[in-house]
């Protein structure tokens, strides 16, 4: 089975960024895959990726995309779909941690995931809605270029969908014996001051406990 890592946040407050790192330098000597959702949602929506996806599902997730939505069990076929076409793109071996950024975002997606990637290990980066409209402004983390749903109606519907529907995950997580920590991002945190924040909680040998290393 995958091992993998959660990281929790509404939009804004650095989890691509983070992700992107955790892929790009590992930690504590373990390669990691950052499995950032939206950004393969939004590859799918502008036909980026085609193989094995109908036109009239491109359309479902555009739709997903513009309204803020999130896939409910019914459509999490798509999300499996995706995350499969990911794993096969990277060449995964299934010794590396998968960084899971997205995805799940509901208890829902939870159930439907634990027989597929075991997730030992919960981030949560938390922020003041004021800081995340500042991080987003100043795009801290250099990840919203391009984007066309960085408007403040739909940031502040993420924001309430996150809060309503994705934040409870942590304690779905921490009934399963994951372990949460939080961390909280500020105006001007940088993905870099976030890993060392994430190291500093959590030293090497804590890491090798929590992944069975």
């Amino acid at each position: 089975m995958l091992r993998g890592l959660l990281l929790l946040g509404p939009t804004g407050v650095g989890k691509s960024p983070l992700g992107d790192l955790l892929e790009e330098c590992g930690i504590y000597g373990q390669k990691c895959l950052h499995f950032d959702f939206g950004k393969e949602l939004r590859a799918v929506a502008r036909g980026e990726i085609r193989d094995g996806f109908l036109s009239s599902e491109r359309i479902f997730i555009q739709k997903v995309l513009s309204e803020g939505l999130l896939l409910e069990n019914e459509h999490f076929y798509l999300a499996l779909k995706i995350l499969q076409n990911f794993l096969h793109t990277k060449r995964a071996s299934g010794n590396e941690i998968l960084v899971m950024n997205g995805l799940p975002r509901h208890e829902g997606q939870a159930r439907a995931l634990a027989n597929k990637i075991y997730i030992p290990l919960v981030i949560v980066l938390e922020a003041s809605f004021e800081e995340i409209l500042e991080r987003i402004h100043h795009n801290i983390g250099g990840d919203r270029n391009g984007r066309d749903d960085d408007y403040i109606e739909l940031i502040y519907k993420k924001w309430l969908t996150y809060k309503e529907r994705t934040r409870p995950l942590r304690e779905y997580y921490r009934k399963k014996g994951a372990k949460v920590l939080k961390i909280l991002v500020g105006r001007r945190t940088t993905p870099s001051e976030t890993l060392a924040q994430l190291k500093e909680r959590l030293p090497q040998g804590e890491f090798k406990r929590v992944f069975e290393f």
